[in-house]
């Protein structure tokens, strides 16, 4: 896969855009496992981080990024601008991690 310049910035230093075209976005849905879940709340008792959720919060981010940036490649640009990250509980109980990850495609 090509790779392209990700930002959180709403320009690319030296790069000046040339067409904008369009909002892109990747979306993923992530459900913490029951295993996980009761070693956080051990955790949270005792105190410390929970690696566990961590590393599921990681993975969660960067398969949105990964999504948004294929939408872009798709579209023939050469960078993502101006990146969001929302992060978001959703289903019953809030048993589940929802990252949104959205920009706008350029071409230099």
């Amino acid at each position: 896969m090509n790779r392209i310049t990700l930002s959180t910035t709403n320009v690319i230093e030296g790069k000046p855009a040339k067409n904008y075209l369009g909002i892109v976005s990747g979306e993923t849905i992530i459900s913490a496992n029951i295993f996980k879940d009761l070693f956080a709340s051990i955790r949270d008792i005792v105190g410390g981080r929970s690696g566990s959720y961590e590393k599921v919060l990681r993975e969660a981010k960067d398969t949105a990024l990964k999504e948004m940036e294929e939408a872009a490649i798709r579209l023939g640009a050469d960078a993502v601008v101006g990146i969001d990250l929302d992060y978001e509980t959703v289903g019953a109980n809030g048993g589940m991690l929802m990252v949104t990850a959205s920009g706008t495609a350029i071409k230099f």
